[in-house]
């Protein structure tokens, strides 16, 4: 073992990366940069491209552990941890459940609601009634422009839009139904976007993204080489800790467990509202979670191996042990 290691024995784990998503090469990066630092810290790693819904690639495969590294559909929503507590493999992060609720906004909202956590208001738009001019009064009665339209169950502001006004709509409605049959629109709080990542139930240092287009979508987050992120913004003790607050009090509300990354956006004057809950975050050294540790002085090997832990840990609690994969064909 790495002399850096925190683990007291190597450890056989099948990284779990790219998906049948549209998020599938954020998937891909994050799961070669987890699987980089575990094999530097002298763990066996398994590299697995998880390409279609079957999990061939994981037949007949050993391991003592999955580290999932899977974004969006099929990653996020609790299928796949479904499938691998169905076989007794012991996976990193949240259980099926909560996955499904943080992966659903619109089930998210109704969880942060009954226990008092602000949250955006909202619309419920579905494909099969997605008259434009419906939208539009419900935007009107509701909140009013500008607004943002995005789909309920999508990660990575992937068909994510500004409405800024009823011309917008028809665009902005089919990114957004595109990605799935349900969508919502919420008024465009105007204040600074943080995102606050949770590790081991203590909440990390709040980064503010600032991208250079306008408003943070996929393009900013991902390719636009002008988006910059401040880490904790100069923000004074009382409004970091409503955020932090804020985040953590989300990150129970779903049931989570272990880590996330929460996107809260705070209004001038008013309280943090959270926006969502990413349950298998970004795990590039690049990526937010990990700059967020990072500044709490945990390098990102360690943060990968503390993901582990934390696994094994319910594992051995539970009595589970190391399983074959043999999920071809399921």
């Amino acid at each position: 073992m790495h002399p850096d290691s925190i683990l007291d024995r190597p450890v056989r784990v099948a990284v779990l990366m790219g998906g049948v998503s549209r998020e599938r090469e954020v998937s891909l990066a994050s799961g070669r940069a987890v699987a980089r630092a575990l094999a530097h810290l002298g763990h066996p790693v398994l590299p697995v491209d998880v390409a279609d819904r079957r999990l061939g690639a994981l037949e007949g495969l050993r391991a003592d552990l999955a580290f999932l590294v899977l974004h969006g559909t099929f990653g996020e929503d609790g299928e796949v941890q479904e499938r691998l507590e169905a076989v007794g493999l012991p996976y990193t992060g949240s259980g099926p459940e909560a996955s499904r609720a943080a992966f659903d906004k619109l089930e998210a909202k109704r969880r942060f609601a009954l226990v008092g956590i602000p949250t955006p208001p909202h619309r419920v738009v579905r494909a099969a009634a997605a008259d434009p001019r419906h939208v539009d009064r419900a935007i009107r009665e509701g909140f009013g422009y500008p607004a943002v339209m995005k789909p309920s169950s999508e990660g990575s502001s992937i068909g994510v839009s500004i409405v800024e006004g009823p011309a917008d709509l028809p665009s902005a409605l089919g990114s957004a139904l595109r990605c799935g049959p349900v969508a919502l629109v919420e008024p465009r709080v105007r204040g600074r976007e943080y995102t606050i990542g949770v590790l081991e139930g203590r909440a990390l240092p709040p980064i503010a993204p600032l991208p250079g287009r306008a408003f943070s979508d996929s393009e900013a987050k991902y390719r636009d080489p002008t988006t910059r992120y401040l880490l904790d913004d100069g923000l004074e003790g009382p409004r970091r800790a409503e955020l932090e607050d804020a985040a953590l009090r989300a990150h129970e509300a779903l049931g989570c467990r272990d880590f996330s990354r929460v996107d809260v956006i705070l209004e001038e004057g008013g309280p943090p509202r959270v926006l969502e809950v990413n349950t298998l975050p970004g795990l590039t050294e690049k990526s937010l979670l990990p700059k967020a540790a990072a500044a709490r002085g945990i390098p990102f090997p360690e943060l990968c191996e503390r993901m582990m832990r934390l696994a094994l840990g319910r594992a051995a609690a539970t009595g589970s042990a190391s399983a074959a994969l043999a999920l071809g064909g399921a």
